[in-house]
C-alpha cells in the first residue's frame, strides 16, 4: 500500500480553535513524527517542500465521530452473524474510507469492531480514521442486541461471528461477558439499557438489565480503568443509566430535565444520534430494515431535536454521533445539517472535536490543533464557526486531510490507496 510521506509543516494556516470558537491569524504549524510541535509565525516553515500550503485557509482538528457502526455493511443487523467475517472485514475498509474521506480522522465503534480492525489501521495495512473500539455490546435476552425474531430459538454466540451483541443474563454472566471484551484491549464496553429500532422483539419504552448486572458491568470497566456506553431512549432508561455509573449515554431521544441534572450531577455525556432516524425513514425499507423496525422510528425521530436542545441549553456534555448502518453511512455528514437547526455552529463544532476528546480519554491528543497532538488536521474552504453546515458537504468543503501528518484526502479524493 502506498503512503504519502508525512509532512513538515502546513503553512499560512488561520488555526480553529474549537473550545473559544477563534480563529488566528495566519500562522505556520509545525509538524514531526505526526505530531504538531509548535504553532508559529508566518514564514517559520520556509518553502520546505514537504509543507502543505493552507493558503490563508482555516484548519481545524480532525472530527470525531463517537458513534459508528464500521462492521454494519447492513441495515438487517440480523444477517451479519450470517456473513463471512472477511467479507465484513472488507465492506468495514470501504465504510472506514469514505468517513475519512468526510474529515473524521477518529471514530469510536459503539459495537462490532474488535481489535483486528484497530490493529490493522495502527499498523497501516489500509488508510482510515484512527478507531477506538469496544467489540461486542452486551444485551439481555430479548433486548436490543437480540436479533432474533420472536420464532427463533438458536443463538449463535461463537466469537468468530459479526454478530455486533452478545446475549447475557444474570451477574455472573455479565461480568464474563464484559471481561471477555476487555481482555482483547477494547476502549470501552456498550450495554443495552432500553429497546431500540433495529432489534425485533423489545420496545422502545422498555428497560434492560437489572440494577445489579448494570452495576456488575460498570465494574468491571471501571477495574480495566474503562468506562461503559448505554443504548438508551427515555428518560427513565437514561436516568437509570446514570445513577449506576453509565458514563456515555447514546441517543437519548426521549430524556427531560430530570436527565439533564443527572448529566451534569454525574458529568456523563450524552451522543445524540440524529442522522440515522432521518435516514431510516427516508431509506431504511431500502437498505435492509426490518418492518418491524420501520415502525419504530416515528417513536424516536420527533423527540432527537427536542433532547439535543434542552440538553445543550442545560450544560450537558454533548457529543457528535451519527450511528448509520449499510450504505446509509454516506450521509454521515449530514449530522452538521441537522444539529444546526437548535444549536450554534460552534457547539456543534465541539462537540466534534473538543468535547467528543474528553469522551474518549484523548484530551490533548486528537480534537484539537495544539503542541502535542495528533497532526489530524483539516485544511477547509469557509467558515465552520460561522456556518457549521459547510462540513455537511465535505466534497466542497475539503480542501486537504491530514492524519498523523500524512496528506490522507485532497482535492481529488483519498490518498492512500491499497
Amino acid at each position: 500500500m502506498h503512503l504519502s510521506p508525512a509532512l513538515s509543516a502546513v503553512r499560512n494556516a488561520r488555526v480553529v480553535d474549537p473550545r473559544s470558537a477563534t480563529t488566528s491569524e495566519p500562522r505556520d504549524i509545525l509538524l514531526h513524527d505526526g505530531r504538531i510541535t509548535e504553532i508559529a509565525p508566518p514564514g517559520t516553515a520556509g518553502t520546505d517542500a514537504y509543507a502543505c500550503d493552507a493558503a490563508g485557509r482555516m484548519v481545524l482538528p480532525g472530527l470525531i465521530d463517537a458513534h459508528v457502526h464500521v462492521t454494519a455493511s447492513t441495515a438487517d443487523l440480523a444477517t451479519l452473524g450470517d456473513t463471512s467475517p472477511y467479507l465484513v472485514a472488507a465492506h468495514a475498509q470501504r465504510l472506514l474510507h469514505g468517513m475519512l474521506a468526510r474529515g473524521f480522522t477518529t471514530v469510536r465503534d459503539a459495537a462490532g469492531a474488535d481489535h483486528g480492525l484497530a490493529e490493522a489501521l495502527d499498523r497501516d495495512l489500509f488508510v482510515g480514521p484512527r478507531l477506538f473500539f469496544g467489540g461486542k455490546a452486551l444485551s439481555q435476552t430479548g433486548g436490543h442486541g437480540d436479533v432474533r425474531g420472536p420464532g427463533t430459538q438458536v443463538l449463535d454466540q461463537h466469537a468468530c461471528c459479526p454478530h455486533l451483541s452478545v446475549v447475557c443474563d444474570g451477574v455472573s454472566e455479565v461480568r464474563r461477558a464484559a471481561r471477555e471484551q476487555l481482555r482483547t484491549g477494547a476502549d470501552h464496553i456498550k450495554i443495552m439499557l432500553s429497546g431500540g429500532v433495529a432489534s425485533p422483539t423489545d420496545r422502545i419504552d422498555s428497560t434492560q438489565f437489572s440494577d445489579e448486572e448494570i452495576r456488575a458491568i460498570v465494574e468491571e470497566a471501571e477495574a480495566a480503568d474503562r468506562y461503559v456506553l448505554g443504548h438508551a431512549y427515555t428518560a427513565r432508561a437514561v436516568d437509570r443509566g446514570l445513577r449506576l455509573g453509565v458514563r456515555s449515554i447514546e441517543h437519548g431521544n426521549l430524556i427531560d430535565a430530570g436527565s439533564v441534572a443527572l448529566f451534569r450531577e454525574h458529568d456523563a455525556y450524552l451522543v445524540p444520534t440524529l442522522a440515522t432516524y432521518d435516514r431510516l425513514k427516508a431509506e431504511g425499507a431500502l437498505h435492509g430494515l426490518p418492518v418491524a423496525s420501520q415502525r419504530k422510528i416515528d417513536q424516536v425521530l420527533a423527540g432527537g431535536l427536542d433532547a439535543l436542545r434542552l440538553a445543550t441549553e442545560g450544560g450537558v456534555n454533548v457529543v457528535f454521533g451519527t450511528d448509520l448502518l449499510g450504505e446509509m453511512q454516506q450521509h454521515q455528514s449530514a449530522e452538521f445539517r441537522i444539529r444546526a437547526q437548535v444549536v450554534s455552529s460552534a457547539e456543534v463544532l465541539r462537540s466534534a472535536t473538543t468535547t467528543a476528546a474528553r469522551l474518549l480519554r484523548a484530551e490533548g491528543d486528537i480534537g484539537v490543533v495544539a503542541p502535542g497532538a495528533h497532526a489530524d488536521l483539516l485544511v477547509v474552504d469557509g467558515d465552520p464557526l460561522d456556518d457549521v453546515t459547510v462540513l455537511a458537504d465535505p466534497a466542497h468543503a475539503l480542501h486537504t486531510v491530514l492524519k498523523g501528518g500524512r496528506p490522507v484526502v485532497d482535492d481529488a479524493g483519498l490518498v492512500g490507496s491499497v
